[in-house]
């Protein structure tokens, strides 16, 4: 059976692998425009402010590794252009020398991932303008972070400008995000968001929201940010604009995607073509608690995927259960996290909902050096289904979201969340949770 398996990072080679382990036989190609295979993309953010030493460190196995153990034909520097579904022929062209190669498959698995928005400003080709989303964009972050540099301007303000916004700080930049929509952090509440911009103006950022850019000045390197209200004058800019589907190359078959690009898949990994799949940033992720097919690009989901579009492929039935749409990165002090779905989204959805919001210690009052978690909880009006929760804080908010997302994915009520036999000794908790105290409130109000 041969198998081609198109981008190689987190679905791609998740795929390729549980390939190797399946079919014994298996002749395995992986096409990848870049020179990196299997790195950890999250990671990019802290090779910036030197956590993470080198973007070498986020590479999980190296191209010659997937070569030399698991003779896996993995290709480098090659760029796919077009699929025929007919012929089960992918045609791809060398990137350094324009030369054109065809490839037979038996199964294909489209793992392209996802590009940067790139909006078309005049100016955007000026050296100095950059993306994050790559290890070669972070080397080139990082060489042009010359001694000369003093001022940074993030254009965007969602998780991946937050995150580098607090890597330039961290080395003594000054740094302003520009934001075109009325809140940061837009997968937030707004009442939620303010306490992102507090952190962010707390340690010394510009935040300016509501405002647009319009084109970038200077000769050869960008000087300045112009905007629909103001002019900035910057050293360096990273646009964080959100990123799309890599899937163009798509756009003449008969497979079936999305308004924005993403392919649609079934639970198998299956697109709308019989021996093709997709899994990733470029697929679609089914939303348990929307119902719907939805698109939350994530590492962890990259990888749950790839690794059931690898099994099906190779004759091995398993299938996706979906995602409720957990998130969670650090802000300076505060971590954000997310779970399910929004006020926002209930309302877009038409989903009958009641909030409930609670500011909670992490820990028993008494005990020493506490902090405060910001949680906003939404469940069903009618069947008291949890429907998600956002939670904000210093200490103890990744063991709450992952309790919830847990709570979600088994449809607990918001009576159940009582019921949870959670941990508890006073550095790490109180004797009622947060979350069940929002619960215990619920109940109250019922009686």
């Amino acid at each position: 059976m041969k198998y081609v398996i198109i981008g190689g990072v987190a679905a791609g080679m998740s795929a390729a692998m549980e390939i190797v382990r399946t079919d014994q036989a298996a002749d395995i190609t992986v096409l990848e425009r870049g020179d990196v295979y299997s790195y950890g993309q999250c990671g990019l953010p802290y090779v910036i402010n030197g956590l993470v030493p080198s973007a070498a460190d986020v590479i999980a196995r190296s191209v010659s590794t997937f070569r030399d153990e698991y003779g896996i034909q993995a290709e480098v520097h090659i760029d796919v252009i077009a699929i025929d579904i007919d012929k089960q022929q992918v045609t791809a062209k060398r990137v350094l020398s324009d030369e054109l190669v065809i490839f037979d498959y038996d199964r294909l698995l489209v793992a392209t991932g996802a590009d940067p928005i790139i909006p078309d400003w005049s100016g955007v080709h000026l050296e100095g303008i950059h993306v994050l989303k790559t290890i070669p964009d972070t080397t080139g972050i990082m060489a042009d972070l010359a001694e000369t540099i003093r001022h940074v301007t993030i254009i965007g303000g969602g998780y991946i400008g937050l995150e580098a916004a607090d890597s330039f700080r961290s080395k003594g930049l000054s740094v302003t995000i520009v934001q075109r929509g009325k809140q940061l952090a837009k997968i937030f509440d707004a009442e939620m968001a303010e306490w992102i911009t507090a952190e962010a103006n707390k340690n010394g950022i510009e935040v300016r929201l509501d405002e647009e850019v319009v084109r970038f000045t200077g000769t050869q390197r960008v000087k300045e940010v112009v905007t629909n209200k103001d002019t900035i004058a910057t050293d360096l800019v990273l646009i964080s604009a959100g990123i799309k589907p890599n899937t163009d190359f798509l756009k003449d078959t008969s497979i079936q995607r999305t308004k924005a690009g993403a392919i649609i898949v079934d639970a198998s990994m299956q697109t709308s073509s019989q021996y093709i799949y997709a899994a990733g940033d470029c697929a679609t992720h089914y939303h348990l608690i929307k119902q719907t097919n939805d698109y939350v690009p994530l590492g962890t989901t990259a990888n749950k995927q790839g690794r059931i579009a690898g099994a099906n492929m190779a004759g091995n039935r398993l299938t996706f259960k979906g995602i409720t749409g957990t998130s969670i990165i650090k802000f300076f002090d505060l971590t954000l996290s997310r779970t399910g779905i929004s006020e926002k989204e209930a309302k877009q959805l038409n989903i009958p909902y009641q909030a409930e919001t609670k500011t909670a210690n992490n820990q028993a009052g008494y005990y020493p050096g506490g902090e405060e978690m910001h949680i906003k909880l939404l469940y069903h009006r009618y069947t008291n289904h949890l429907l998600g929760v956002q939670i904000i804080g210093k200490k103890g908010v990744d063991k709450r979201i992952d309790v919830f997302a847990t709570a979600l994915y088994n449809q607990m009520t918001i009576d159940q969340l009582q019921d949870l036999d959670l941990a508890y000794a006073p550095p790490y908790n109180s004797v009622w949770d947060p979350l069940q105290k929002i619960s215990r409130r619920w109940n109250r109000d019922k009686t």
